[in-house]
Formats: structure tokens, sequence, C-alpha cells
């Protein structure tokens, strides 16, 4: 029997949802042109569309949003944001606010991707897409390089998330100076939600100083990542999830972060740049101000800005954590008892289901994570989301791109559902797992963007 892990905090306040009916569930995904991003909220039960920017605020954070300073410039808020940031990651010479994670990287990425000055070449564990799609608007081409392991979804192995080391040397033996940077993305979202050792970070980061690359983290899950390491990695138990995450932050160059994730804000973002000397520095802050907003502000408020130097702390608490990869446990658990594939074991984040394998008879080309996804908001009113071929954007030469994966991410906004609702969640699953066999045709693009299509794709169902 599933054991879940109870809830390291009460309830103070409730927000109702709507139940619809089925007949309804399947007039709103035919008018979304069967695209989860068009499906307006009120009309979803349960919302595992992303885990950004969707969690439950504490009481400290609202309280902290009361003393927020509205300054423009050198606000009392970016003080305290800046003591907690240092406390958090170390001693960096410069945090750098945006308002988002994909702020961050249209700050950082042109300033070491440049397609004229021959840089344009762009390594990761795996790219999620609005890195990807930043990286390919520089003009340079994306190329990812998980471990082997992290390709078999039945494999329970630690640390799937890994960067392939031996390839990445290849990589470089074959693009050399062409490579402008190298990111490490913890947790490996698009591979699972899967978590990278301290060694593979440790040895990532040698082999980029050996050959004078830039090695930047993409630090969404940071605190997510470093509870699998003091899990999980030998010589990690003792120390505690801070302690780790400084020593993970101390092989980097550069990170950008997404702060509606792991800081459990509703919004905000970071760049970090540990040289005081770095080429990128006088960069960095030249396009915050363009972009973003004067440096001590960075597109937030100042009550924002309280409340992340709070989200930083409550994100490194290793009994949340606990709980917060429990739930995912959880329901990981009930999916086992019914046979269902997925990307073992689970990540952090979200579980991800192997679409693939749930529909045999679906090509990648016909998208079965979102005909999985489609079925999820039908069967039961959860919004999920495709992390697949349909997330992969055409290639330099126009041609579609299969995914090393075909997943249907189930991603878990923090704090907000309770046993009860992952129940639902396993119990739809189990359903549809039930009649998959007569699942034989998916999806094909009706219209599509040229960039980050699976955010504005329309799509039809193929007869």
């Amino acid at each position: 029997m599933a054991k879940y892990v109870a809830e390291p905090f009460r309830i103070k306040m409730v927000e109702p949802i709507r139940k619809t009916t089925r007949e309804e569930r399947e007039q709103i995904i035919k008018d979304a042109n069967y695209n989860m991003f068009n499906i307006h909220a009120e009309d979803v039960y349960i919302d595992l569309l992303t885990d950004s920017g969707t969690g439950a605020m504490s009481q400290e954070q609202w309280g902290a949003m009361m003393i927020g300073d509205e300054a423009y410039a050198h606000s009392r808020s970016y003080f305290r944001f800046i003591d907690s940031a240092k406390d958090v990651f170390g001693d960096w010479a410069w945090f750098q606010l945006v308002h988002q994670g994909r702020a961050a990287e249209k700050v950082l990425m042109p300033l070491l991707l440049d397609k004229e000055q021959g840089k344009d070449v762009a390594i990761s564990n795996t790219f999620f897409d609005t890195t990807r799609g930043h990286v390919m608007l520089t003009g340079a081409t994306p190329i990812d390089c998980v471990v082997e392991e992290a390709k078999d979804s039945k494999l329970r192995v630690p640390f799937k998330g890994n960067m392939d080391t031996k390839r990445l040397r290849e990589l470089i033996a074959e693009y050399g100076d062409r490579i402008g940077v190298v990111v490490m993305t913890i947790t490996n979202n698009s591979a699972g939600g899967q978590p990278v050792s301290v060694a593979n970070i440790k040895e990532t980061s040698a082999i980029c100083k050996e050959h004078n690359i830039p090695f930047c983290i993409d630090a969404a899950r940071y605190a997510e990542n470093a509870f699998f390491i003091k899990r999980d990695e030998a010589g990690y138990q003792d120390k505690t999830i801070k302690e780790i995450v400084r020593e993970v932050f101390s092989y980097a160059d550069y990170f950008t972060m997404s702060a509606k994730k792991d800081a459990i804000l509703n919004m905000g973002g970071l760049v970090g740049v540990k040289d005081p000397e770095a080429p990128a520095l006088n960069g960095v802050k030249a396009n915050a101000i363009v972009g973003e907003g004067f440096l001590t502000y960075g597109g937030l408020n100042g009550r924002d800005i309280d409340a992340f130097a709070v989200g930083l702390q409550e994100g490194t608490d290793y009994h949340y954590l606990e709980y917060r990869i429990g739930q995912v446990e959880y329901l990981a658990e009930r999916l086992d008892e019914a046979g269902i594939v997925y990307q073992a074991p689970v990540g952090g984040h979200g579980l991800f289901v192997d679409a693939a394998a749930m529909f045999p008879n679906i090509p990648w080309y016909e998208f079965p994570g979102q005909v999985l996804a489609v079925e999820l908001y039908k069967e039961a009113g959860i919004r999920s989301c495709e992390i697949g071929s349909l997330l992969m954007d055409h290639d330099a030469e126009g041609n579609p791109v299969q995914s090393a994966f075909e997943f249907t991410r189930l991603a878990i906004p923090r704090r907000v559902y309770t046993q009860a609702h992952f129940d639902v969640m396993a119990d739809a699953l189990i359903e549809i797992k039930k009649r998959a066999d007569k699942y034989t045709r998916g999806f094909e693009i009706a219209w599509e963007p040229p960039v980050l299509r699976h955010f504005q794709v329309h799509l039809k169902p193929i007869e």
C-alpha cells in the first residue's frame, strides 16, 4: 500500500475549484485546439500544467510582502534579498533580479552566444524549452548531452539527469571554440525531473575550465536537486541542504534561475555572476536595465523581492522537501501497482508518464504525450503538459525533431494539493490505461509559430 508523507503545515485558507462534466470537457478541449495552454483555468479541476509560479506562499512570505520597500533604487527589500541569496548560494559577485527565468536567459544567453562571433553551439545535460529557445534566438545550436540511462524510463538508477561527460568531451573535440556555454539543468526537467550528482557537476565544471568554456547552472529546482544528493549520493548524508547547494554553485561561473519553482514565488527570477571580473558582468547589468528595470528591482515589486528572500530559505527546508518529493513518490507507487510506466525513479517536481509506452501504436510524430494529456483532461479535468516531440521546435533546416522522450508531465504545484487529489490523478491514469490499446492515432499540427510552438500550437485529431 502506497505511503503518503504528511504535510509539514496546516491549511489556513482555501480556494474553491469547480468540477465539469466529461461532455463539457470534450467541447472545451476541442475549442482550445487541443492545446492545454488554451484551456481556461476555471475549467480545470487539478492543474498540473506547470509547477512554475503556482505554489502556495507561506504566512511568512505574505507577511514579508507587507514590509516591501517600493523605492526605485537600492530599496531595503533588495538588501534583505541579497543577504538571503548569499546565505543560500554563497558569496557571488552579482545577483541580478529579473521578473522570471526566461528573462534571466534573455539577459545572459546573448552575452555568451553570438553566431557572428563564432560562438554558435551550446551544450546541456538537457535544455528545457525556454532555454533552448533563447539559445536558438542567438543563432546558436542547442545540443543535449544527457547520460544514456535517462533514455530508459524503466531503469531505476540515481542521478539519471547527469551530463554524459564522455560525450561532452567528444563534442568539445568536434566543435572546439564554437561552444559558447555549457548549461547544467538541475533538476533535469525534460529528462523527467531527474537529479544531477555533485560528482557529475564537479567533473563537468572541470572539463569546462580545461577548455575555457563558461559553465552555467539552470537553477530552477536547485533545492530539490540538493535533497536527492543528500539522500542518494555517498558522503552527503550529514550535509545540510544549504551546504550542498553552496558546494554545487561553487563549481559554476553563471546561473539562471526561475524563482517561481524552488523559491516558491508567484513571479521572479535571478541571474548569478560569480567572478567580479567576468566578461559578461557589465553586459548582464546593461541588458537587465534595458529589458527588466533598474538593477535593484529587475522587474519586480519590492514586496515580491521580500517574498523571494523568504522563499529562498523555505525552499531549502529539509522537512518541506521530504514532503514534496514524498507526494510524487506516493503517486508513483500507485502507478506501479497498475503497471503504468513513467520516468523512474521519480524526480522532484513532477511525475513524467511514458506516453510512448502507454500508447505503443501512436508514432512520435503524432505526439503520444499530447494524446495522454488530452485524455487526462477528458477523464478527470486534469491539465498536464506534453514533454516530447511536440515540445521540440524544428531544426535550423526546418525539419521536425524527434525527442528522446515522449512524456506527459504531471507537474506538482508546491503546497497546493492533498492526498485525495493524488488519488484522483492515479485513478484517471489507471482508467486510461485500461483502454490504451484502442488509441492508434494522435494529432497533426494545424498551425504553429516559428519558436516555442507548444505554447500556441493548434492541433487536430487524425481520423
